[in-house]
Order: structure tokens, then C-alpha cells, then sequence
């Protein structure tokens, strides 16, 4: 867990220091420019900053930290930071990348999924200092008569949205685009309108729905929102790791689950890992080699989530396990029908992405059963199955 006794430094040349890695490392675009943004942090003026979470899963993950560790930053800094719970807009659903529309969810659902957000929240941002505080955007989107979503929906334009990737690749597929997708920006929009914001933060998938807020807050408030936003974990494919992919890694995972998904990570994921969801100058491994860079990286993220000693137990752990061929101490442990296809298996518990994957690691010989019930596939990823 992140030290939070730890003293925001105070010389000017320090400060110049801090705000210019708060404002470049992991950084994607700043809008309307870096420059203006580091004027305001560089004077007197505390800002207000958000950032959004729909709760469509039951578990951050590693994605989310990215920009924890940002917002950590601006609190050190004394900005007032804001958590949005979008348990009105994960309703919707955000249209952005899905070459489907999203299934609806209830409220009830996503309140569930919510649950343990903010203890998850609390392991990264200072909750014994007064500049954070959470808000849930549905107890203001509901109390939106018909005459006021027609004020809304006035500030936006069909040709506008229209201009989404995704939507233009749907239109290309013959697939359909629905009217409530359109619907998921404006209310974005309204949340950074409502909570008067001087900035917001998010992945870079997100700048248009965070540029329609800047739009949307210059028409109806006449003031510059400032945007900021991050870059990707994603994989050597451009594929970014989330929910829907198999390789998320959830901030609910234990420690010694982190710690052996990061070792299983691609070589070339390991600089990009570095600089996004670790406070650490990489250039400080560079000679090492790439699996001990790989174990700093690991030890790193575990240790930011969970603390040092954990860190600590999570790699004796793995050198343990993986130096003498053994089998983790917390393995999952499955139940299936007795005859159900091994393949099938591993595609619901996401040992393969593919049938065709399994197929061709089957063929390598790098899919075997070490104990009666255990499977290793690779190096790195361990199931036990029980038959009922």
C-alpha cells in the first residue's frame, strides 16, 4: 500500500519536479495543453478533479490503478479529488470500443458490483485527509424532467457522435447503433458539468466522452475544463487489458495471483508496465536482466496494492515454485462435470484465449498434468480440476 505518511515536497525546484512527471509519465494528451494545465498547478489555485468508474464488474483492476496512482498524486498536491460511481451510466453502459451494444443492467446490479469499490479505492488514495470524497452520479441524472434532456440533447449533434470509431466500424459491419449509446456522452458530460470540475482523468479511451464534458462545461458554464488522459495497459497486440479480456488482472486477486499473472506478462509490456502503474524510474533496471526486471515490476505493483510484506511473499513465493517446478500455493481449484472436454475447461477459466491456442500449445507439449488433476499450461498458469 502506498506510504501514506509520505511528505509532498516543497522547494520550488521539487515542485517543478513533481508537477512535470504529474503531468508527462503515463500521460497520453492534456487538452487543451500541457502547458496551460501547468500553469494553474504551478500557482497558489487547488483545483477540482474527477474520475469516473461505471461498476459493470465486481473488481477493479490494473487498469483502474493507472489512474489511482494519478489522482494520488494531484491529493498529495492538496487538489480535491472526486470519485464518480456511474451507477446511473453503467445502466447505459459506454459504447466505447464494443462492437455491440453493451447488455443493460440494473441498478440493483450495479450497486452490487460496487460493493468493495471504495476499499479497493482506499488501498491506493489517502482517506484520512478531507480532499477526496465520492459521489454517485445517479442521484442527479434521475432527477431529469423530459424538458431538460431536451436542453441537453440541444448542446450535441447526430454528426458529432457519429464520428466514434466504433460506430463507424458498426456502420461498416451492418451492425446496429442505438439511441441510448448516443445518450452515454451527454450524461458523461453532465456529471463534469454538475460537479463544476476544473479537470478530469481518464484512459485515452475515454477522451470523447471527457471532451464532450469540456465542450458541454464551456457552452453552459463558459469555463475551460481542463482534460487529462492516460495511457493503456495494453498487450503486444494494441489489445488493452480489462474486464472483457483475458488477461485482467483484478485488484481483488491475491497477492501471489498478481504477482504470477505480471511474470506472465510479454517482455515488451514490462517498460510500459513500469511507467504507468509504478512510482519507480525504470532506467534503473535497464541493465538487469529482463526476468529480473520482470520480478521488480511484479514486486512493485504488489507492493503498491498490497504492502511490502506481501510483496515480499509473493515472490519468495514464485521463485519457490517456478525454480523447483512445484505447484502454487494458491492454485484455483475447479469443480467440473466428469467428461467435460479439457479444452472447454481451460476456455472458461481462461487458461487460452482459443480453441486454436489450446491446440497449438497441446502440440508444443507445453500443456501438461504435473499431479493427478493439476494442469500447467506454459510456465506461469496452474488449474486444478475436480470432477463431481
Amino acid at each position: 500500500m502506498i506510504d501514506n505518511d509520505k511528505k509532498t515536497r516543497k522547494t520550488s525546484n521539487g515542485m517543478n519536479r513533481e508537477i512535470e512527471e504529474l503531468l508527462t509519465r503515463g500521460v497520453e494528451r492534456i487538452y487543451p495543453d500541457k502547458s496551460a494545465l501547468e500553469k494553474v498547478l504551478m500557482s497558489d489555485k487547488k483545483i477540482r478533479l474527477y474520475y469516473g468508474i461505471d461498476p459493470t464488474g465486481n473488481t477493479l483492476h490494473l487498469g483502474h490503478l493507472v489512474q489511482l496512482l494519478k489522482l494520488r498524486k494531484f491529493q498529495d498536491l492538496g487538489h480535491e479529488v472526486i470519485i464518480l460511481i456511474g451507477d446511473f451510466t453503467a445502466q447505459i453502459g459506454d459504447p466505447t470500443g464494443k462492437q455491440m451494444a453493451r447488455i443493460p443492467l440494473t441498478h440493483k446490479q450495479v450497486l452490487e458490483n460496487a460493493k468493495t469499490y471504495k476499499k479497493q479505492i482506499g488501498n491506493i488514495l489517502n482517506f484520512k485527509k478531507s480532499n477526496i470524497r465520492f459521489v454517485h452520479n445517479e442521484k442527479w441524472t434521475n432527477k431529469l424532467a423530459p424538458v431538460d434532456m431536451l436542453e441537453l440533447a440541444s448542446h450535441f449533434t447526430v454528426s458529432n457522435l457519429l464520428t466514434r470509431d466504433m460506430f463507424q466500424e458498426r456502420m461498416k459491419a451492418g451492425r446496429e447503433i442505438y439511441v441510448h449509446e448516443f445518450l452515454y456522452p451527454i450524461f458523461q458530460a453532465y456529471d463534469a458539468v454538475t460537479l463544476d470540475v476544473d479537470l478530469e482523468i481518464g484512459g485515452n479511451d475515454q477522451m470523447f466522452n471527457m471532451l464532450a464534458g469540456r465542450d458541454l462545461m464551456k457552452r453552459k458554464k463558459h469555463k475551460e475544463m481542463f482534460v487529462l488522459t492516460t495511457k493503456l495497459l495494453t498487450d503486444p497486440t494494441g489489445k488493452k487489458m480489462g474486464k472483457t479480456e483475458v488477461n485482467m488482472i483484478a485488484l481483488s486477486d491475491s497477492f501471489n495471483n498478481v504477482f504470477g499473472k505480471i511474470m506472465r506478462w510479454p517482455d515488451n509490456v514490462i517498460a510500459l508496465g513500469f511507467e504507468i502503474c509504478t512510482n519507480i524510474d525504470p532506467s534503473e533496471f535497464v541493465n538487469e536482466t529482463l526476468r529480473d526486471q520482470k520480478l521488480k515490476l511484479a514486486y512493485e505493483i504488489v507492493k503498491i496494492y498490497h504492502g511490502e510484506k506481501a510483496a515480499e511473499a509473493a515472490k519468495m513465493n514464485f521463485i519457490e515454485t517456478f525454480s523447483k517446478g512445484g505447484v502454487p500455493k494458491d492454485i484455483e481449484t475447479v469443480k467440473i462435470i466428469a467428461d467435460t472436454p479439457l479444452v472447454e475447461v481451460f476456455l472458461k477459466y481462461k487458461l487460452v484465449s482459443s480453441k486454436s491456442e489450446f491446440n497449438r500449445l497441446n502440440k508444443e507439449g507445453a500443456i501438461k498434468e504435473i499431479e493427478k488433476g493439476v494442469y500447467r499450461v506454459g510456465k506461469h498458469r496452474f488449474l486444478k480440476i475436480e470432477t463431481l
